[in-house]
C-alpha cells in the first residue's frame, strides 16, 4: 500500500503562510499601517502668513506652495482667509495658492497651512524633459573673468556635482582671486552662481528652504542651490558645498516661479511659523489611504456598525487556533469542539469575571432544570427546544436581578449564544448520566480553561490591531492550524503516563 506524499500539502501551507506575511508587509510599507498599537508619527504644521496693504479695488494674491518636497509628504492643505475666494492652481510645473477678492482696502493678512509628514523615501518626480540652460551675456572684463573661473573649476572636476562644488569653493571669500572679486558681491552671489552654472551647460536654479524648528514664528526662507545632473535635481548649500537636503529642511519653493505675487496691493511680505505635532500612526495611515485611493483595501471604509462586527468576527480565528493547540498538542478535553471559542467571544464582550459568573450561573441552573426534564422522558428535539426556552428565561431573570441589585453582570448574560449553551447543558447532563460527575467536571473545567486562554489572546490590544488592520495574517493562522492537523504524536498531557518508567530507571 503506497502512502500519499505530503509534499504538496506542505508546499500549499508554506505558500499560504508566505502569502499572508507578504501581504501584511506590503500593507505596512505601502499604506503605512503600524505593526504595534499606540505608535506615534511626527507631523509638521507649517503656516505661511501673507501681509500686504490693499488699495481700493480688487486683489489677486498668489503664493508658491510645495508640490513634492524631498523628504516629506503633504498630508493636508487649507487656507484661513475669511471673505476671500481660494483655490490651488497647478500650472507649468508649479503649484500656487491663489486668493481673490473684488473690493479690498487697508492692511490684509492671509494664511496658508499645510501638514507635512517626514518620509525619507519621498522624492520629487523626475523631470519629463531636460531643463534648459540659458546663457548669460557679460560685458568685458566680466566675460573673461567668468570664463577663467569656469575653466579653473572644470579642470578640477569630472561631473556636474564636482563642478558645482569646485565653483562654490572658488567663489568663497577666503579663496577669492582677482577674477572672483571683480564679479562677486553679497547681493548677487547666488544669482551669479546660477548664471555661471547655466553658462557652463549645467542646468541650475535657486530653491528656497525652511529650517524646521518646533514652535518657531516669523521665519524666513533660506536660499539653496539646485543643479540637474542629467537624472534629477540635486540640492547644495551655496556656502558650504554640502550636498543633499538635511532632515530638518523643508524645500518650500523649487524652480524659477516667484514666491509671492500680489496684484492690487503693495508692501507685501510672507513669513512662516511651524509646530511639531504627534499623530497616531494608524490614524495617519487611514487618512493617507483614503486620500491616495487605497482605502478600499481597508475595513475603515465600511460603516461603523459593520466595522464593529468585523472587529469581533476577525478575532474568531485566534480563538480557533488556541482551541486547536490546546486540544491537539496539549490534550485538554473540552465539552464540544469549539464551545470554548464561543465562550471566549462572550468573555470579550462581558470581560472575564462577569462572564465567568454569568456562564457558571446559567449552566448550573440549566443542569438542575435539565434533570427535571429528563424525568419527563421527552424526545430529544422537544427536550432541547424546551431547554432553549428555559435558558432564555434564566438569562432574562439574571439580567433583571442584576440590574435591580445595581450590577451590570446580569445584563451581560444576554451576549451568550443561547442555543450553544442549551446544547452544552444537554451534553453535560448526558455525560453526567453516562460517565459520572467527575468527567463533567474535567470537561467543564477544560472548556473554561481553554476559553480563558482564548479570551486572553483575543482580548489583547495587539491581537485586535493586527487581525483588523492586517486581515491577510489569517492565512498564516490557517496554515498553522493545517500543520497542527497533521500532528499525530503524543499530547503533552499524555506524557505523565510514562512517569512510572522514569521512576523504574
Amino acid at each position: 500500500m503506497t502512502t500519499r506524499s505530503r509534499l504538496p500539502f506542505y508546499i500549499a501551507v508554506f505558500l499560504l503562510i508566505a502569502a499572508g506575511i507578504s501581504l501584511a508587509v506590503w500593507r505596512h510599507i505601502e499604506l503605512g499601517i503600524p505593526w504595534l498599537t499606540g505608535e506615534q508619527r511626527p507631523v509638521w504644521m507649517v503656516e505661511a502668513r501673507i501681509d500686504f496693504d490693499a488699495g481700493d479695488g480688487s486683489v489677486l494674491a498668489s503664493l508658491n506652495i510645495p508640490e513634492q518636497p524631498p523628504g516629506f509628504r503633504i498630508l493636508t492643505e487649507q487656507a484661513a482667509s475669511p471673505g476671500y475666494g481660494f483655490s490651488i492652481i497647478d500650472s507649468s510645473g508649479s503649484r500656487r495658492a491663489e486668493w481673490s477678492k473684488r473690493e479690498v482696502s487697508g492692511p490684509q493678512t492671509l494664511y496658508f497651512k499645510a501638514q507635512f509628514i517626514p518620509d525619507a523615501n519621498a522624492q520629487p518626480e523626475i523631470p519629463v524633459r531636460e531643463p534648459k540652460t540659458p546663457r548669460t551675456f557679460w560685458e568685458e572684463p566680466e566675460a573673461t573673468a567668468v570664463q577663467e573661473i569656469l575653466d579653473q573649476a572644470r579642470v578640477r572636476s569630472s561631473t556636474p556635482e564636482s563642478m558645482t562644488r569646485e565653483l562654490i569653493r572658488l567663489m568663497q571669500p577666503d579663496t577669492r582671486t582677482q577674477n572672483t572679486t571683480l564679479l562677486v558681491s553679497e547681493e548677487n552671489y547666488l544669482d551669479l552662481l546660477v548664471d555661471m552654472l547655466n553658462h557652463s551647460g549645467i542646468a541650475a536654479r535657486i530653491a528656497d528652504g525652511l529650517r524646521l524648528e518646533d514652535a518657531r514664528r516669523r521665519q524666513q526662507l533660506m536660499p539653496y542651490l539646485q543643479i540637474y545632473n542629467g537624472k534629477q535635481w540635486l540640492t547644495f548649500n551655496p556656502k558650504t558645498t554640502e550636498q543633499g537636503v538635511p532632515d530638518d529642511l523643508l524645500l518650500w519653493r523649487q524652480g524659477s516661479a516667484s514666491l509671492l505675487d500680489v496684484v492690487g496691493g503693495e508692501n507685501s511680505e510672507v513669513s512662516f511659523s511651524m509646530l511639531r505635532q504627534t499623530v497616531p500612526a494608524l490614524q495617519l495611515a487611514t487618512m493617507e489611504s483614503a486620500s491616495n485611493g487605497l482605502g478600499f483595501l481597508s475595513f475603515y471604509e465600511l460603516p461603523i456598525e459593520e466595522q464593529s462586527m468585523f472587529r469581533m468576527l476577525l478575532l474568531l480565528p485566534l480563538g480557533a487556533l488556541m482551541v486547536a493547540f490546546m486540544r491537539i498538542v496539549i490534550g485538554i478535553r473540552t465539552s464540544g469542539t469549539f464551545m470554548p471559542v464561543l465562550i471566549a467571544v462572550a468573555f470579550v464582550q462581558t470581560t472575564l469575571v462577569p462572564g465567568l459568573i454569568a456562564f457558571l450561573s446559567v449552566v448550573a441552573i440549566g443542569l438542575l432544570m435539565r434533570g427535571y426534564l429528563s424525568s419527563l422522558n421527552l424526545l430529544l428535539v422537544s427536550r432541547i427546544s424546551a431547554l432553549i426556552i428555559l435558558v432564555i428565561f434564566i438569562t432574562a431573570g439574571l439580567s433583571i436581578i442584576g440590574y435591580q441589585m445595581g450590577f451590570n453582570t446580569g445584563m451581560t448574560v444576554t451576549f451568550f449564544p443561547m442555543v450553544i449553551i442549551a446544547w452544552t447543558i444537554e451534553r453535560m447532563s448526558i455525560l453526567w448520566e453516562e460517565e459520572g460527575a467527575h468527567e463533567v467536571m474535567v470537561q467543564g473545567a477544560g472548556s473554561l480553561f481553554v476559553a480563558i486562554c482564548a479570551y486572553l489572546l483575543m482580548s489583547a490590544p495587539l491581537a485586535g490591531h493586527l487581525t483588523f488592520n492586517f486581515p491577510e495574517l489569517h492565512l498564516v493562522i490557517l496554515g498553522l492550524i493545517l500543520l497542527m492537523g497533521q500532528y499525530t504524536g503524543y499530547k503533552l498531557s499524555e506524557l505523565r503516563r510514562f512517569t512510572p518508567m522514569k521512576a523504574y530507571d
